[in-house]
């Protein structure tokens, strides 16, 4: 039988610093590992969550140069929870110029839900930067998929009690568009409508995110520390479609990145970000590797996404 790929043990950072890609944006940034390990950087969800510690662990730290940064108005960056200059094309750029600020001059591309999403467009951005790609929890930011997890057209038939609680904040007469209703009360002036909103806004999420309960992630989400960037820049980019210039921006430019190396990583029952796109990205990309965790749903500590990340960082970390 085959043991299952752990986490690598906590490790702290080498170094530490800020850059600023902005006149009104700083981001933070980390470098962990070999300082002469292939590099990669890993791109964390959300929009708007943040590096954790266990982000480093998913790399061999004597064979990888590790680094990570929080995007945009989350996390350690400044200004905290702001919504202007923040976009996807603005993080592209952001990586790019952290790319560039750190002497890189390919490195693979790590990241899970919206983290994917910001790889698949960094990617096809710029190609010739990256070297591989580790995709996981598949989330491409088209509307169907926003409808199945915050309009009622899916996620809610299982889970109908965290469902419930999610619908809560906003009154009947405005759950026709609840992303509009949230990004309303999310962007007010009121602080207490705002708290509000984004504790019930990211509870749902840590409420549906792995196959079985975690009361620690969920009290995460139910923060007002966690929840109140989450929230907003989530529902920022959201309601914004991405700002994406077509529904399947991903897909309609999957040439740009057809022939980079790649693992496709997905829990069977995530609810989060259902299969049927990374079944879809597969399909258009098929020199990735996909791999399909049985008894998973979306979180990346799951043991089988562990099993399967670990083995896919592994697999990449002697390529030059």
């Amino acid at each position: 039988m085959t043991t299952l790929k752990a986490l690598y043990p906590a490790i702290s950072p080498y170094a530490t610093g800020r850059l600023k890609v902005s006149d009104i944006h700083d981001i933070y940034y980390e470098e962990v590992g070999n300082p002469n390990g292939k590099p990669v950087v890993a791109l964390h969800g959300g929009p708007g969550g943040g590096v954790t510690p266990s982000m480093r662990q998913y790399f061999d730290p004597q064979l990888y140069r590790i680094i990570l940064f929080d995007q945009r108005g989350c996390g350690k960056s400044t200004p905290y929870a702001s919504l202007e200059e923040n976009n996807t094309w603005a993080l592209v750029e952001d990586i790019e110029k952290l790319r560039q600020h750190l002497g890189i001059e390919k490195w693979q591309v790590f990241g899970g839900s919206w983290g994917s999403t910001l790889a698949l467009i960094y990617a096809q951005s710029y190609p010739r930067r990256v070297s591989e790609l580790v995709v996981r929890g598949i989330f491409m930011l088209r509307q169907s998929e926003l409808d199945w997890f915050y309009q009622g057209k899916g996620a809610n038939w299982i889970y109908p009690d965290a469902w419930e609680a999610f619908l809560e904040p906003i009154p009947e007469a405005e759950r026709d568009d609840l992303i509009k209703a949230y990004y309303q009360r999310l962007t007010s002036d009121n602080e207490g409508a705002r708290i509000k909103a984004a504790r019930a806004w990211s509870l749902w999420e840590g409420r549906t995110l792995s196959l079985r309960p975690c009361q620690q992630r969920i009290d995460t989400f139910g923060s007002d520390a966690f929840a109140v960037a989450f929230a907003r820049i989530e529902c920022h980019y959201f309601i914004n479609h991405g700002f994406f210039s077509s529904d399947d921006q991903i897909l309609l430019n999957i040439e740009k990145i057809r022939d980079i190396p790649g693992v496709i990583v997905q829990g069977r029952y995530d609810v989060v970000t259902p299969m049927r796109s990374a079944w879809e990205l597969s399909k258009a990309w098929p020199k990735a590797d996909f791999k399909v965790v049985q008894d998973a749903g979306h979180a990346s500590n799951e043991t089988g996404i562990v099993d399967a990340l670990v083995r896919a960082t592994d697999g990449f970390a002697k390529n030059v």
